[in-house]
């Protein structure tokens, strides 16, 4: 009697369980870096404000700062200039300051009016054109935050607007978790290397300088574990020598034909979490641990190695460092094609967007590399459903995938 087939994983409950696994092996330890060096990392610890921002009241315009009761219709004198940068004086009663953007506002102001709306006399008395109000034009004190609030939570991944606002806040240096230690490694006796000749059925190796330039823009420490020929011992052999990685990762060798040995290796050295997805392209996906070590097994064709990794590994690498909003952002835009093909596995198409809708490559086959970088998205067709022009269909742009 023939076993059943195993029937396929939704996305949704492999990312789930993928990100449950993370969350059992967090990656914790921190250290501090210095602020250029904190761009793509994961902070550690809550960013806290230490002062109030802006630390005193200050000028949001050029032009004069006054005392409002003191102003009955009548001229001003101008009894001192501030320039952003300088501790002013308190203001004379009676009197205005000139002053300029940035700049504080001296003690006894409580108005700014803009230099536009005032006209200076020979005698250097200042006419105020329009009516004022209280406190127009200055920024109050901690208008943007103050001290001892919280700015960012740990687990908040870094990029240039975050570590523009912790130096802001005076911060020179910011703790962060430790990059996470990964191993890539290819299977298979048909890649090569490229910058070598090819042999007889063999092709060049596109899947490791995927993986590679996209674990580094993560802040991952890569380590080249190298191609695996088809021969199970030596599998178990290159699997054993990686003793201090925090994941191996892998592409190929996780099919279930007999030259898979990958997925033996991790049968024999534990169970499985994974194996086919409700996905196309990507079925093919193991998920296990070899000797403590977590691994995830990426299937082989370059467009589904993309897919996987973007839409399960990805998010799996940045939960186990602390962050929790890991699935990327889509949004809804009109169909420029129609899909008259209901299948059972979730279709995930290299698309552009073209006059406002969404227009798939050509040629979505797996192995076609060129339809990811024609495209500017990911086009997502659900299971079991048909499209016609115009119908909105969630559309995944590249740059959330690789950021």
């Amino acid at each position: 009697m023939s076993e059943q087939p195993s029937p396929l994983m939704p996305v949704e409950q492999a990312l789930a369980r993928l990100l449950r696994l993370a969350e059992d092996s967090p990656i914790t330890e921190h250290e501090l870096v210095d602020l250029a060096a904190a761009d793509g990392r994961v902070l550690a610890e809550p960013m806290i404000a230490g002062l109030d921002l802006p630390p005193w009241p200050n000028s949001a315009m050029d032009g004069y700062a006054l005392r409002l009761a003191d102003w009955q219709g009548e001229p001003l004198p101008v009894s001192q200039r501030i320039l952003a940068g300088l501790a002013p004086d308190a203001l004379q009663p009676g009197t205005c300051a000139r002053i300029f953007t940035g700049a504080p506002v001296p003690r006894g102001a409580d108005t700014v009016e803009m230099q536009e709306n005032v006209s200076v006399a020979d005698d250097g008395r200042v006419h105020f054109h329009q009516p004022l109000k209280l406190a127009q034009n200055i920024r109050p004190q901690g208008q943007e935050n103050r001290k001892g609030e919280m700015l960012l939570a740990a687990g908040t991944r870094l990029g240039p607007i975050e570590l523009g606002l912790a130096a802001s806040i005076g911060l020179a240096r910011l703790s962060v978790r430790r990059r996470p230690r990964v191993a890539v490694l290819s299977t298979g006796d048909e890649l090569i290397e490229p910058g070598h000749k090819l042999g007889a059925g063999q092709i060049y190796n596109s899947n490791r300088y995927l993986l590679v330039a996209w674990l580094q823009r993560l802040g991952c420490e890569v380590i080249n574990a190298g191609i695996l020929p088809d021969e199970l011992e030596r599998t178990r052999q290159a699997l054993g020598e990686l003793d201090d990685v925090d994941l191996i990762l892998s592409t190929g060798g996780v099919s279930v034909g007999e030259a898979d040995f990958l997925g033996i290796a991790l049968r024999e050295a534990g169970e499985l979490a994974l194996w086919k997805l409700a996905i196309k392209p990507g079925k093919p996906l193991t998920v296990g641990e070899f000797r403590g070590r977590p691994v995830i097994g990426l299937p082989g064709n370059p467009a589904s190695t993309l897919v996987t990794f973007g839409l399960l590994a990805r998010p799996y690498l940045l939960r186990r460092l602390g962050v929790q909003k890991v699935e990327p952002l889509g949004f809804p835009v009109p169909a420029g094609f129609t899909w008259g093909k209901p299948g059972k596995r979730r279709e995930f198409l290299r698309a552009r967007l073209e006059n406002g809708r969404v227009v798939p490559y050509s040629n979505q086959s797996s192995g076609v590399l060129r339809s990811a970088a024609w495209a500017e998205g990911l086009a997502q067709v659900l299971e079991g459903t048909t499209l016609a022009e115009g119908d909105l269909v969630q559309f995944i742009p590249m740059s959330e995938l690789l950021g």
